[in-house]
């Protein structure tokens, strides 16, 4: 799998719920080591090992050590990523499940099993068992995880549908708002990560988005789950870090190799291995942003240069011209 990670936009909802609740924005940032700019796109990744810092950061500033479980209550998915939206389109909350686990790298990217999430049954009745590795290494994701996956249906009916929910970790020192929450029995210490659920739950009416409007966030997902698979290489990697930096005159291969803590040698040596150089990938990803900001968008021709590093308009004037054969005014001319 490619290295565990969230979405920006779900690291983004932890922000700005800590910031709500007293914490400084900027501390945040500088205690997990997250950059800013990151999240202006709510599909760019962060490491998982940066968000397990921001959840820790965000805890200890907001004095809130129920923070994790207070997130997946309030949080709306579809607010802060594609598949809660794709969640919206489904006909019954069994379909959106079925999307939810089908998509849910998306929002985290974590080694698990080959469903993250699975149904079982026993003589007890129905379970959704997380099937998260190594789980008590951070419970912060599991409580989030229940919370979200049970408050997010309260909007097409009673949440009692649980019945208990057990967890793997110990009494964390507040089950008090476990109770509250789940509305059920809590078990601490459990066997495996999982609640127990009223089968009739699965057949609640979702649907509160056209199907058509699912069939197209459905292709769009498709396209960022290859992304998130291409991210397995090296190139992907180095892709993935270059592009939020782009601007910011932090795309050098001295900083790519910081981030990914080896060598500017050991990262020449995994790009050729590849087939690739660090200034290639860099180039053609300038190249691919640059054409799609031309032909598809509105942004002014100046800004888009300033986006994508260039020091002035000429220098990425000729930049374009060497890509595409044309200038960038010409190239928004023609689409026009």
């Amino acid at each position: 799998m490619s290295e565990p990670s969230v979405s920006s936009g779900y690291a983004k909802g932890l922000i700005d719920l800590a910031e709500s609740k007293g914490a400084d924005r900027s501390a945040l940032f500088a205690r997990s080591g997250i950059d800013a700019s990151t999240l202006d796109k709510l599909d760019n990744r962060v490491p998982f090992a940066s968000y397990v810092a921001l959840m820790r950061a965000a805890k200890a500033l907001t004095g809130d050590q129920a923070l994790a479980l207070h997130y997946g209550e309030a949080a709306n998915l579809g607010q802060v990523s594609i598949v809660g939206l794709i969640g919206n389109a489904s006909e019954t909350v069994a379909g959106a499940f079925q999307q939810l686990n089908r998509y849910v790298r998306l929002v985290v990217d974590v080694e698990c099993d080959r469903q993250r999430f699975m149904i079982v049954q026993d003589r007890r009745g129905h379970w959704l068992v997380d099937t998260r590795k190594r789980p008590n290494e951070f419970p912060e994701l599991s409580e989030s995880a229940f919370a979200q996956v049970l408050c997010s249906t309260l909007q097409f009916g009673d949440r009692s549908q649980a019945r208990e929910v057990h967890f793997t970790h110990a009494d964390p020192g507040y089950r008090a708002e476990y109770e509250r929450i789940f509305r059920a029995k809590v078990v601490f210490g459990a066997k495996w990560n999982a609640y127990r659920y009223d089968p009739a739950w699965s057949e609640t009416k979702v649907a509160t988005l056209p199907r058509y409007v699912g069939d197209l966030l459905n292709d769009r997902a498709n396209e960022l789950l290859r992304d998130l698979d291409a991210a397995q290489t090296v190139r992907g990697r180095v892709e993935t870090l270059l592009e939020p930096r782009l601007a910011s005159g932090a795309a050098r291969m001295d900083d790519v190799a910081a981030l990914l803590k080896v060598s500017r040698q050991t990262l020449h040596r995994q790009l050729r291995a590849e087939g690739v150089t660090f200034e290639a990938v860099l180039d053609d990803l300038r190249r691919n942003r640059a054409v799609r900001l031309v032909t598809e968008s509105e942004t002014p021709l100046t800004e888009i240069g300033y986006q994508l590093g260039f020091s002035d308009p000429a220098t990425f004037s000729r930049a374009f011209k060497r890509w595409t054969g044309s200038s960038p005014r010409t190239a928004r001319a023609a689409r026009r």
